[in-house]
Formats: C-alpha cells, structure tokens, sequence
C-alpha cells in the first residue's frame, strides 16, 4: 500500500518513520556458529535484554527507526527482532536475501544446484518472505537484501542478485547490498538493473568502504543510493576518510542519494570474535549513535548544511521506501 513500508510489527506510515538509521544488526550469526558448542555465546533472553536497552538509547538519541538488513542465512532472528520491537515501541525493518558466497549459507544452495539452476527457488524464498512471512512466525520482511565479497562476483553471487531482482520486480520491494572495500557496487548495480530493477530501488551499501570519489559518483549518476553505513568501524576504513568523502559527495549535488549508519552488530550467535574487549577498544566509536553525536557535528564543519543532514537521515530513506523517483 502506498505511504506504507512492511515492519516486523506491521506496516509502517512512512511519514512516521521520522530519523532513520538505515543499517544496524540486533543479531548476526555465521554460518556454521551452532557447531562450536563450547561457545554458544548469550542466551536469548541476555540478547533482548542487550538490545531494549540499546533501542531505549538509540530512542533517547532522537532515532525513530532503523532497518537491520540481515540475510536469511546470517543468524536472522525475526521474532527476538520482533519481540525487542514490541517492547520498546520502537520501528524496525527486517530483511528477506542471501549473503556474499564466502561467508553465507552457500553449501545448501550449492547443493541443490546440482539438480537444477536455483533462480527460481531464491526468488520464491524471497517473495515468500516479502509477503507471507517468513517460516511459520507471519513476521514479513520490508527489503531485500543481497550481498558480494572481494575481488568479483562470483557465479553464486550473480545468482542471488538475478533472483533478488525477480522478486523485487514482483513484490515492489527495495534491495540493499553489502560490498567489501567500496568496490563491486557499480557492478551489483549493473546486474540489477539489467534484470530490470529501477535504480532509485537499489541502495549500494558500504559505499563509504573507499574514498573515490568517482566511484561513488559513477552509482549516484545512475541513480542509486549510496550507503555511508559504516560510521564508526575505523579498523575497515577510517571515519576521516568518509567525513571527507561524504561532503564531496554533498557539495557533487548528490546529498538526495545518502543513506546513513553504522552496520554495528548488539549480540552475536556463538563467539566469532575471539577477544570481544580489544574490538570494543579499537572501535570505540562504534555505537548506533555516532552519527547523531559525533559525525553530524564534524559535516557541519566540513560545509554540510543541517538541512542536508536532515535529508540523509529522514527525507531519503522515506523516499527510498516510497519508491519515488530522485529530487
């Protein structure tokens, strides 16, 4: 329904979604996490009680929503979203896809994929999701979300983007991608529109992953938008960096096209990180309200108006949801 986007607690009155944080985990878990039994990590409940407390701060941050675009094969958990979502009050999006080959569910389709091409099979996983539920809990995903690793996509990956554009074209859902390095983008782009999927569909996310700037002018000059999602994360590219890239971004006329987050993970199935204390110590400024304290205050001193900030938060994911065409 128009003026209306699909959250785990029902829809969404897009004029309601407010300051929005486009790209945040409650939960991650890589596959194969359940088979080391000797680090399980939290209980469910210690992982809702984490995440109403950091909703509670992220409300009292002036953040009205936010999507956690977490694939299906990546420890996606819609009910505990769902059940944080219902305590607090607060919006939330969750997503239907697949993740990037080397770090997804990837033996599972491959194997199947010796009996026939699986196109198909994702786009019916994905459409199912979008519109009946997803499994048997009747909770709908709002977004697709697709995903590529380094270097090139890769067969499987070209796969799940054909069959995300599928189900995008049948359901009217918006995708949003993972890219490593801030490369691949152009090329996710590509493919997706190839299948027919309008670019103003399609955020390209961790575009902030590099500072070439012709790069990212190259997506904002097809239309897409570019995810700055990863504010806070200094240990994959520093926030300098993006500063500085996000304001020659604005000043190129493409302040319409910006999404913004973090992509910080609350509670993680099993224990991936090996030593939990030095990443928190290394990414201190990793916290869903960076942005709003920290990174705002310095693109205003960079040139970027508060009515542009404004615009990245609020006006852009609001349209992107809409699905209307760029300013």
């Amino acid at each position: 329904m128009a003026g209306e986007v699909q959250g785990v607690c029902g829809k969404i009155g897009l004029a309601d979604l407010g300051r929005t944080l486009m790209h945040e985990h409650l939960l991650i878990g890589y596959p194969g996490w359940e088979a080391d039994t000797v680090r399980l990590g939290q209980s469910r409940a210690e992982m809702v009680k984490v995440c109403v407390d950091k909703v509670e701060e992220l409300k009292a941050g002036g953040i009205d929503s936010m999507l956690d675009p977490c694939p299906a094969d990546l420890g996606r958990d819609v009910e505990l979203i769902a059940e944080v979502a219902q305590k607090t009050g607060f919006q939330i999006i969750c997503a239907t896809g697949l993740y990037k080959e080397e770090e997804g569910g990837t033996a599972y389709w491959k194997f199947r994929s010796n009996f026939g091409p699986q196109v198909e099979a994702m786009a019916e996983l994905f459409v199912h999701e979008l519109t009946e539920g997803i499994g048997e809990t009747g909770i709908c995903a709002g977004i697709i979300k697709v995903g590529t690793g380094h270097g090139a996509i890769t067969d499987y990956e070209k796969v799940v983007l054909e069959a995300a554009a599928r189900a995008s074209l049948e359901t009217g859902a918006p995708i949003t991608t993972h890219t490593d390095q801030g490369k691949l983008g152009d090329e996710q782009q590509e493919i997706l529109t190839s299948h027919g999927v309008a670019p103003h569909r399609i955020i390209i996310g961790h575009s902030c992953g590099t500072d070439d700037h012709d790069y990212h002018m190259k997506i904002a000059g097809r239309g897409s938008y570019l995810g700055f999602d990863r504010f806070g994360l200094d240990i994959v590219f520093p926030d300098d960096s993006r500063i500085a890239s996000l304001a020659k971004v604005v000043q190129a006329g493409a302040a319409a096209q910006v999404v913004v987050s973090h992509d910080t993970v609350w509670c993680w199935r099993g224990q991936p990180l090996p030593d939990p204390a030095g990443m928190a110590a290394v990414a201190a400024n990793w916290h869903p309200l960076h942005f709003v304290r920290n990174v705002a205050p310095r693109l205003r001193e960079a040139g970027v108006s508060a009515e542009q900030i404004e615009m990245m938060t609020v006006e852009n994911p609001r349209r992107f949801f809409a699905g209307d065409a760029l300013p």
